[in-house]
This record gives C-alpha cells, sequence and structure tokens, in this order.
C-alpha cells in the first residue's frame, strides 16, 4: 500500500452539503460543514455521510475501462452477496468459523490438484490477502531452507542471494529489501523480455536460496520457460552440486495455463519446483485481495516458520504476514470454483484470450503500432509505435485513450532495454467483445489527430503515466 503524509494547511478544505441531502429537514444539521482532514464534531446522518462519500469517488477511474489492471472488476451478484455476508467474519479466527477454515483449505487442495502436486492432499497451501504477500512468504521459505542448509555459514560469512529476471513485480524487490537478500537480475536482451534458463543458472552459487520463474510477465504477458530454467538448473547441479530450487511466480498464469496450456509443463510436474503462488483476484476471477502460496510438500516450508498460536480455544497453525482479515475473499474463491469447474474456468479464460489475439491483430492492421507480443499466453499484449512514426508516441496515445476513460499504462521497459517504450493492454472477464469494439473506436477516432502533430507532446516520460512495475 503506498504511504500517505497528512495534507498540508493550504489543502484543507471543508465538504459542501446539498440541503437535499438531510434525513426529513433539508436543513437540519447543517449548522457546520464537515471537515475533510480531522474527525468532524457531531454525527452525521448515514445517508449524508454515504452520499457525500460516493460523489468524491465518483472522480475515480472506471474499473471496467482499466485495461492496466490484472486485478478482476466484475462478479456475479451471488458472489457479491455471499462477501457481504462473510465481511464481519474474521479469517484468522479459524476456531470461531470452522466452516470459513474448511473452505480455505478445500480452495488449497483444489489448486494443489490444478497444479499437479504429487499428492495434492499433503500439499501445504495458504490463503494470502493477494500475491505480494504470497510471495513474500515463499521467499522467507526459500531463505529459511537454506539458512538451515548453511547454518555453520550464516550469518557470519555468507550472504543469501535470489536470482530472476528484471522484469519481476516489485513485489520481489520488497522482499530482497525487507528481509536482506541480494536481488540478481537477468536483464533484457533483444527481442527477449523475461528470464533466459542459462543466464539465470550461471549467477547461481552456494549462496543462492532460490530462482524466481514468472508464469506471465507483467511487462508484456509473456510466460517465463519454467522447463527450461529447472533443466539448466538441474545441469548446474550435475556440474557442481549446487541445489537452487525455483518458485514460481505464477500470480496471473497459475489461473491460465492449467485451462489453455493443459501441455505445458510448468508446475509440480518439475520436481525442482518447490512453491508456487497466485492471485485469486487476478484471473482467479475475486474481486480484491486474495491469493493462495503453496508448497509442494511439507518439507518444502521449514515448519520453523508456522505459528501455532493457542487463540480463541485451540491450536491454530498460521504462516502469514497479515493477521485478521475478512473471510469474504475466500468464500468468494471458492464460490467461483464451485460455479465454475474447469470447464467454466477454460470458457471465461478462452474468452479472455480470444478478445486479446483479436483486440491485438486489429490494432497491429492499423499499421501506426508494432505488436511485441500477441495475448496468445496471457490474455494480455504489449506494442510501440512503429519505426516510421514520429509525430507521436506511447505516452501521447495513452494520455489521449484517458480522455475517453480508458486506462492504457505507457511505461519504459527496463534494463538492457530503456530504449522501449510500450502500451499494454490487460483482457479480464468484463472485457467484452463489445468493449473491445468500443475500445478501437476510439483509438482509430484519436490516430488522425495524433498523426498531425509536429512531435511527441510529453517530454517528462516519468510524470507521464501513473503506472510503476
Amino acid at each position: 500500500m503506498p504511504l500517505h503524509k497528512g495534507s498540508e494547511k493550504h489543502q484543507e478544505r471543508p465538504l459542501s452539503v446539498n440541503p437535499f441531502f438531510g434525513e426529513a429537514n433539508p436543513v437540519g444539521g447543517m449548522a457546520e460543514a464537515p471537515p475533510t482532514h480531522r474527525l468532524p464534531d457531531t454525527p452525521l446522518p448515514p445517508t449524508t455521510a454515504y452520499q457525500l462519500v460516493h460523489d468524491e469517488l465518483m472522480l475515480d477511474g472506471n474499473a471496467r475501462l482499466n485495461l492496466a489492471t490484472f486485478v478482476t472488476t466484475w462478479m456475479e451478484p451471488q458472489a457479491g452477496q455471499l462477501m457481504a455476508e462473510c465481511t464481519d467474519k474474521n479469517m484468522i479466527d479459524k476456531d470461531e468459523y470452522p466452516r470459513t477454515a474448511e473452505l480455505e483449505r478445500r480452495c488449497v487442495v483444489m489448486l494443489a490438484d490444478l497444479w499437479n502436486a504429487p499428492d495434492p492432499a499433503a500439499a501445504i497451501g495458504c490463503s494470502t490477502t493477494g500475491s505480494s504477500e504470497a510471495c513474500m512468504l515463499a521467499g522467507m521459505a526459500l531463505k529459511r531452507r537454506w539458512m538451515q542448509r548453511n547454518a555453520d555459514r550464516y550469518p557470519g560469512s555468507a550472504r543469501p542471494n535470489l536470482i530472476m529476471g528484471i522484469n519481476v513485480q516489485v513485489c520481489w524487490e520488497k522482499f530482497c529489501n525487507f528481509w536482506e537478500v541480494e536481488a540478481r537480475y537477468v536483464p533484457m536482451d533483444g527481442d527477449r523480455y523475461h528470464l533466459d534458463p542459462q543466464a539465470a543458472a550461471d549467477l547461481c552459487d552456494e549462496n543462492t536460496i532460490g530462482v524466481v520463474g514468472i508464469l506471465g510477465s507483467t511487462f508484456d504477458g509473456s510466460y517465463e520457460p519454467i522447463a527450461d530454467l529447472c533443466a539448466a538448473l538441474d545441469a548446474l547441479q550435475e556440474r557442481t552440486g549446487i541445489d537452487v530450487p525455483v518458485h514460481v511466480d505464477g500470480a496471473s498464469g497459475g489461473m491460465i495455463a492449467p485451462f489453455l496450456d493443459e501441455d505445458l509443463v510448468w508446475d509440480f510436474r518439475l520436481p525442482r519446483v518447490s512453491s508456487i503462488n497466485t492471485s485469486g483476484h487476478k484471473y482467479g476471477l475475486v474481486y480484491p485481495g486474495v491469493g493462495w502460496a503453496l508448497w509442494r510438500d511439507k518439507e518444502a516450508l521449514p515448519e520453523e516458520l508456522v505459528f501455532r498460536v493457542n487463540y480463541l480455544g485451540g491450536d491454530m497453525p498460521t504462516f502469514a504476514l497479515n493477521f485478521s482479515r475478512p473471510g469474504a475473499q475466500v468464500v468468494a474463491q471458492y464460490y467461483t470454483f464451485l460455479r465454475l469447474g474447469r470447464d467454466g474456468y477454460r470458457a471465461v479464460q478462452q474468452a479472455s484470450r480470444d478478445v486479446a489475439t483479436g483486440l491485438a491483430e486489429r490494432i497491429e492492421a492499423l499499421g501506426d503500432f508494432r505488436l511485441l507480443t500477441r495475448g496468445d499466453e496471457l490474455p494480455v499484449f504489449a506494442f510501440t509505435t512503429a519505426d516510421h512514426v514520429t509525430s507521436y508516441d506511447v505516452f501521447d496515445v495513452s494520455r489521449r485513450l484517458r480522455e475517453g476513460g480508458w486506462l492504457v499504462p505507457a511505461y519504459t521497459f527496463p534494463a538492457n532495454r530503456e530504449d522501449l517504450s510500450v502500451l499494454r493492454v490487460v483482457c479480464r472477464n468484463g472485457f467484452s467483445k463489445d468493449l473491445a469494439e468500443l475500445f478501437m473506436e476510439d483509438l482509430t477516432r484519436l490516430l488522425p489527430e495524433l498523426r498531425r502533430q509536429p512531435h511527441p507532446l510529453i517530454r517528462d516520460k516519468e510524470a507521464a503515466t501513473g503506472f510503476h512495475h
């Protein structure tokens, strides 16, 4: 979450209250408008408080038109009703809410089966507030396993490191910072926009706690070659004896590949894969925020990291950074698993991929853009302006699309492709072919004006977009 500081004095302002917001008397309770940066002295009627907050939130973007986010922006009314019924249930109180805890356990077993764990019933897993927390937990387990193997050298002479592509989501940078692990990055190279297996293996040494492979890069939607990565690490172990586990960050692809790419081997079928995470609130099709972290077996998650608390009358094993959180999202995840099943998920994800590939083809056909990816892995594609386009750039396109309500991020790639700036479109359930048609109409309508520009208008690329990986 972002950090916020208090407002400067000159920014503080009172809220304006419409007389019709009153419960019965239009001028009742209108003696003083409520302040915005301190608690008001007196209560407000619930309808008044609601309307004040509701009106301010109207200035937020329309989530359904947000093509930057991977997060689910639509669910069925029945799911919303279940979530409302469970908002007051604290997930951590497993003795108080045993059925909610049981639904969480069932979800873990379902995911273990989906990801081909050797024995789904023996797989260890938990729900989290999202993939970021799940990645932190997986990283902690990797580090603790390495510490156990190197107790004679750590912390004295050994500093742990983690290998990953430069395209990783920022949560992995946070993990390395917070848990004092050296981050070793494989840079991009030419048309390779994610991790190279051999380059990753070459960075490993006796202090490597693991390698992170991403099943669906946020930069362009491409899958990293997890099987090739494991093969490169197998060869490393044969040569040197260094045994490096792999964690698969399947924040998005973990809920796409099992349904659309069943022949792709990336999961627990690979013995070197020790843990996997996914975001239930992305292509798991649940509102934010729920994630999942699973380990192959109990050996992959050191027991000393699991806290057993005598809480509210029972023994409760827990492995989490957060403690109290609502059970609503876990219940919604179980509802969605039950509601869709494998065939339903396959249909939903295929529809999103069809929209992505179809939209990518139409954008390429305009002639102004060059595709980096085509939406045929994650339902996500990235594109940049064609070489002959000099009057505008991707930041101008992003800015003009925002005028119509479309939120399409423009950003620059990391090392060694800082020269490349792209637009990226995320197609989710709810972004239908009809909405894609409207998007194309708006994009096509803007092009003549953009082509008439004398040059790209946005000079400060850092300020050009609020999107950052």
